[in-house]
C-alpha cells in the first residue's frame, strides 16, 4: 500500500516536470545581450566611414569583416531577447566613444593609427562582457556566442595591435 501511495503521488510530479519548458537562461543571458546590441552597434557605426577615410586595405578589410560579423550577432542577440521576453533596452545608447569626433579629421595613416586604438578599446570591452556571460550566463547558445566574440575579437586585438606597430 505505501509503494501505490507513493507511486501515485510520484507519477504526476514526473509527468508535470516532463511536460514543464525548463528556463534555459537567466538574468546573465538577459543583461549580456541587452548590453551587446548597442555596443555591437556601436563598432558598426565605427566601422562605416573607414573607406572614407583611409585608403589602407587592412584597415578597410577589418573595419568591412567587423561590421559584416556583428550584424548578425545583433539580430541573434535581439531575437533571444524577444523569446525570453525581454526588452532590448530602447533608448540605450552607447553614443561615440570618446575620441571618436576627432576620428572626422584625420585621413591616412593618422587615421589608421587612431580608429585601430579606439578599436581595440572597444574590441576589449566586449570581450570583457562576454567572458562576464562565460561565467555567469545559462544559456548555451548565449554562451557559445560569448565564446565566439572571445576568440574572434582577441584575434582582431592581435591583428590590430600588430598593424599599430
Amino acid at each position: 500500500m505505501t509503494r501505490k501511495f507513493l507511486a501515485g503521488l510520484l507519477l504526476p510530479a514526473l509527468v508535470l516536470t516532463g511536460c514543464s519548458t525548463p528556463v534555459t537562461h537567466n538574468d546573465a543571458d538577459i543583461a549580456f545581450a541587452q548590453q551587446m546590441i548597442p555596443h555591437h552597434e556601436q563598432a558598426v557605426r565605427m566601422a562605416e566611414p573607414v573607406p572614407q577615410h583611409t585608403g589602407n586595405p587592412q584597415v578597410i578589410a577589418l573595419a568591412d569583416g567587423i561590421a559584416k560579423a556583428q550584424q548578425p550577432e545583433i539580430d541573434q542577440l535581439e531575437t533571444w531577447l524577444g523569446e525570453w521576453g525581454a526588452s532590448s533596452m530602447p533608448g540605450m545608447d552607447h553614443g561615440a566613444m570618446p575620441g571618436m569626433g576627432e576620428l572626422d579629421t584625420l585621413r591616412d595613416a593618422a587615421y589608421d593609427r587612431k580608429w585601430l586604438q579606439l578599436m581595440v578599446e572597444h574590441h576589449r570591452g566586449a570581450i570583457d562582457m562576454a567572458r562576464t556571460e562565460l561565467a555567469q550566463g545559462a544559456d548555451g547558445d548565449a554562451k557559445a556566442m560569448a565564446q565566439r566574440i572571445v576568440d574572434t575579437q582577441q584575434s582582431e586585438v592581435d591583428r590590430m595591435t600588430t598593424l599599430l606597430g
